[in-house]
């Protein structure tokens, strides 16, 4: 057993990485994320939306043929006629909005799998559909309860309308138009803010847990701050699929009505000619559905990365992601949901506008505004203006460790006047006064330095090798000097001397030759 711990892998990538992302990566990794889990997310989309489609079809098709069929046994134009056609027509939309809204209710269920799918995904998860649906299943009819809110107030904003434009319209047609126009387009703008203030109302209930009221106020918190930027995710999803339904749905149309007319020329209704359309029709419908929910999960898939990126920057929910991945890869068991630590904790909270800029300048900080043309500019004030003293006042001494402050214009200078002699001791001259401590003692004179030898002298030969060392020269005899006693022998005898003569030269081994002879004629 060793003091290190066992070695474990890297922890496995997510569809996005744990630290907060921009706007481009919303956009790209909500398309990439339908091949995490192609089977959960497509796969369950179009189960789902096919058979709502197909339920909504017959049963608006079921009751328009039934209240239809009365019209058989009445006369065209008659009173009876007109009140059964009405009738019938009023039925039928009925039987419409109401499995529409059930069809709508089918749509939130795929977006709650949408949303807890990517969930998993974001932390490398692959989950398979009972998981999932165990996580949705508890809020499940909090979504339905949101989506029927949201139908209840468009419903509502729709009647007051109508009740505004329908009355003038009767009266003043032209009028009446151009009103409804206005406030369509009046509503639009109204639409779109809360659409993208509500974007993630979905997501804070699956995720959290919270409630309707709670879901909304959360939303609207998450996306404070990052408005434009869950606006343009929003609207550019919205008009991709869009455009994309409108380049399946227009050349289909246009088979089918080709196909008839190449079927049946003359216009009789032939079965061939009804059969042809009928394909060409159920061809471009199964499109248009393909591409709906394809639309469903990648707008939902996004509205869960917003949540998730929103949460990064002001709750830190990166770090509890980061946590939950490194634990489970080590083993860890019963951890619990990293998407409920730490809901509404504030690590960085959104600054409010005008709030000085952490570690930069104050906000609203700039250049000073320019001066009319011709005006002097005007210097902004720094600081209290200082204070001098009279002129020709002395200057005052600033206290110990202050700054010490000019002389004021005008005043004698402190220091030393121009052109006076230094006030120190002069170069090379005697000190005025005696050093401490007394003269101090001569230093002994230094031994004389041997004369030179004279020009012209020999050099010494070099000793041969193995020869004893010549014997040194006997010191020399100074001569005296007239009157001084000092250099004679102290001898009592003859006051003379012999002359001193030079040692013998030692023998030399080398033979001189003239320049220019050979060594056999020396």
């Amino acid at each position: 057993m060793t003091a290190y711990p066992a070695w474990t892998p890297a922890s496995r990538p997510g569809i996005v990485p744990l630290h907060p992302y921009g706007f481009g990566m919303i956009l790209s990794r909500s398309f990439t994320a339908l091949r995490h889990n192609p089977r959960v997310l497509l796969g369950f989309a179009l189960v789902v939306q096919t058979v709502a489609y197909v339920i909504l079809s017959v049963a608006v098709a079921g009751a328009a043929i039934a209240s239809f069929s009365r019209l058989d046994t009445l006369r065209e134009g008659s009173d009876d006629f007109n009140a059964v056609m009405a009738g019938s027509i009023a039925v039928t939309a009925v039987v419409a909005l109401v499995l529409g809204v059930a069809a709508s209710g089918l749509s939130v269920l795929v977006q709650g799998v949408v949303v807890a799918e990517v969930a998993h995904a974001v932390v490398a998860e692959k989950p398979t559909l009972k998981v999932v649906w165990r996580r949705v299943r508890p809020v499940f009819w909090r979504l339905i309860g949101y989506a029927a809110l949201t139908f209840a107030a468009a419903f509502v904003v729709l009647a007051v309308l109508a009740a505004i434009v329908v009355p003038l319209s009767i009266a003043i047609l032209p009028v009446g138009v151009l009103l409804g126009i206005l406030l369509g387009l009046a509503c639009i703008p109204l639409y779109l803010w809360l659409a993208t203030k509500l974007f993630l109302v979905p997501s804070v209930i699956i995720l959290e847990g919270a409630g309707i009221r709670a879901g909304i106020a959360r939303s609207w918190r998450l996306t404070r701050g990052r408005f434009w930027s869950t606006f343009g995710v929003l609207v550019i999803i919205s008009v991709a699929f869009s455009v994309v339904a409108q380049i399946i749905s227009i050349p289909l149309s246009m088979g089918a009505t080709l196909i008839s007319t190449l079927i049946a020329p003359t216009g009789s209704a032939q079965p061939g000619a009804i059969v042809g359309y009928i394909v060409v029709q159920v061809i471009g419908q199964v499109g248009i559905l393909l591409v709906q929910c394809i639309a469903l999960v990648v707008q939902s898939t996004s509205a869960v990365l917003v949540y998730v990126d929103a949460r990064m920057r002001v709750e830190g929910l990166d770090q509890d992601l980061a946590s939950y991945v490194e634990a489970r890869d080590a083993g860890a068991d019963d951890l619990p949901d990293p998407y409920r630590v730490g809901i509404g904790r504030s690590v960085a909270p959104v600054q409010r506008w005008g709030a000085p800029v952490p570690g930069g300048v104050p906000a609203g900080w700039g250049p000073p505004s320019a001066a009319p043309y011709g005006a002097a500019p005007a210097a902004p004030p720094y600081g209290p203006a200082p204070t001098t003293p009279p002129y020709g006042g002395a200057p005052t001494t600033p206290p110990y460790g202050g700054a010490p402050s000019a002389a004021p214009y005008g005043a004698a200078p402190t220091g030393q006047p121009y052109g006076t002699a230094p006030a120190g001791q002069p170069y090379g001259s005697a000190p005025t006064t005696a050093p401490s401590g007394g003269v101090p003692a001569a230093a002994p004179p230094y031994a004389a330095a041997p004369p030179p030898p004279p020009a012209g002298a020999p050099a010494p030969a070099p000793a041969p090798a193995g020869a004893p060392a010549p014997a040194p020269a006997p010191a020399a005899t100074p001569t005296p000097v007239a009157g001084d006693q000092s250099g004679l022998p102290a001898t009592g005898g003859d006051t003379t001397s012999d002359e001193a003569s030079d040692p013998p030269a030692p023998p030399s081994t080398t033979t001189w030759t003239a320049p220019g002879a050979r060594p056999d004629d020396a």
